[in-house]
């Protein structure tokens, strides 16, 4: 399944890697609808392997590798939520510091989603990608922000979908708040992507999905 992305494919991949679980804290409380910690191989998540990129569950983590430039690569559990907050931790293991990654809510006929994404040189957005068009939502370009930690080194990132209010937080700090109404509900994910160089490599640990 592929659509454009600013010069970007968005495609449904997977892998095997070896990489052991990190943990950068427990989230807000809440009401859990969803969580994996990714130690069962049969939760649900897409598990498929091209040339351009792969991702896939491996030593309690979920891995997304995108082995092309100008490419993003997402992943869904399959699932159908309205209001909900996603909290996942993230690590650069690979690729350059130039890349973007994050998650995705209101997945819907394949291709219609909102986008919370930070890079591993500090920038952070938020975007809805509807068809074959792809648009930030409140920005112009992506932002710096200090309270993202760069390269190889986790990130807390936590998502809130509620309503028409879309936020994106990164450990422990809001960076973001926009509305848009266009999308009401749909799957949850995870998504990784390049720019000008290939071999973003990002594992993810300890997905939750919570009412906001």
């Amino acid at each position: 399944m592929r659509i454009r992305l600013v010069l970007s494919a968005l495609v449904l991949l997977s892998l095997a890697c070896k990489t052991l679980p990190f943990n950068l804290g427990q989230p807000a409380p809440g009401k859990v609808l969803f969580q994996d910690n990714f130690t069962d191989s049969n939760s649900g998540w897409n598990r498929v392997t091209e040339a351009n990129g792969e991702t896939n569950y491996a030593d309690g983590v979920y891995r997304i590798l995108v082995n092309v430039p100008d490419m993003d690569i997402w992943a869904r559990p399959n699932l159908n939520f309205n209001d909900v907050r996603i909290e996942v931790d993230s690590l650069k293991v690979g690729g350059d510091r130039n890349n973007r990654y994050g998650v995705i809510c209101r997945l819907s006929n394949g291709n219609n989603f909102y986008a919370f994404m930070i890079s591993s040189d500090g920038y952070y957005g938020i975007g809805k990608v509807k068809g074959d068009s792809y648009q930030l939502i409140g920005m112009d370009a992506l932002q710096p922000s200090e309270a993202i930690n760069q390269g190889s080194v986790a990130n807390h990132i936590r998502a809130d979908c509620a309503k028409d209010r879309l936020a994106l937080y990164v450990n422990g700090k809001k960076l973001a708040e926009v509305q848009d109404t266009e999308f009401a509900s749909g799957d949850v994910g995870l998504i990784a992507g390049t720019y000008t160089t290939a071999g973003t490599d990002i594992r993810f640990s300890n997905f939750r999905v919570l009412q906001p």
